[in-house]
């Protein structure tokens, strides 16, 4: 069984719940002591950039800025699809902390060991 878990994030304010959920998620991987990473693409990629969360609040979950933090703040790791990004013209300065750009390439290669994949 592999140490790893992965979740693909494809939504931010077009879907506050499903990023929300996501990130409750890659928490509680973290907490069950598995390297996580979480996958920005679509329109999960602007969750990559300072401060885009700091107004979203899903009803009866921690304000979504804190559930990144916290994931941040505890390890996990937040890669963010490199084409997408460009894509969208968001800004490489402004990354939140613990965000890197990556191609889907690192994301195969983080998988290829059987870590399972959830998607939002």
């Amino acid at each position: 069984m592999s140490n790893k878990f992965c979740l693909v994030l494809t939504h931010a304010k077009d879907n506050v719940d499903r990023a929300t959920v996501a990130f409750v998620v890659a928490n509680a991987a973290l907490a069950s002591d598995k390297e996580t990473v979480v996958f920005l693409t679509v329109e999960g990629v602007h969750l990559s950039q300072v401060g885009y969360a700091n107004d979203l609040h899903e009803p009866g979950f921690a304000p979504l800025k804190d559930l990144i933090a916290q994931f941040t703040g505890s390890g996990g790791q937040i890669w963010v699809c490199s084409p997408c990004f460009k894509k969208r013209k968001l800004e490489e300065n402004k990354l939140v902390q613990g965000a890197i750009l990556v191609g889907g390439a690192k994301l195969v290669e983080f998988l290829s060991d059987g870590a399972p994949c959830v998607s939002y």
